[in-house]
């Protein structure tokens, strides 16, 4: 029952990858690309914990809080190369 929920909560984060990357990529605004990319980021974080659980590979969820913060800093990045127009 448990494996049931992570593989339906894995489903539904793999739609709202598609729907991201449709964003994504026809985003009309730059700010409407760089929220996608940090959407995209999030959930594809979220997908492999949901792996590591349910392979029960700890190292993955080491890998997830690694991505997330090389992700976190990416978005900064963006962020301040955005604000200054560059």
């Amino acid at each position: 029952m448990g494996n049931m929920l992570f593989l339906a909560s894995a489903l539904i984060a793999l739609v709202a990858l598609g729907v991201s990357a449709i964003r994504f990529f026809r985003g009309p605004d730059t700010l409407d690309r760089v929220v996608a990319f940090d959407v995209i980021t999030i959930i594809s974080i979220s997908l492999i914990a949901i792996i590591g659980f349910i392979m029960q590979r700890s190292v993955l969820i080491d890998v997830a809080l690694v991505y997330a913060l090389l992700s976190f800093l990416g978005v900064i990045i963006i962020a301040k190369y955005v604000e200054r127009g560059l």
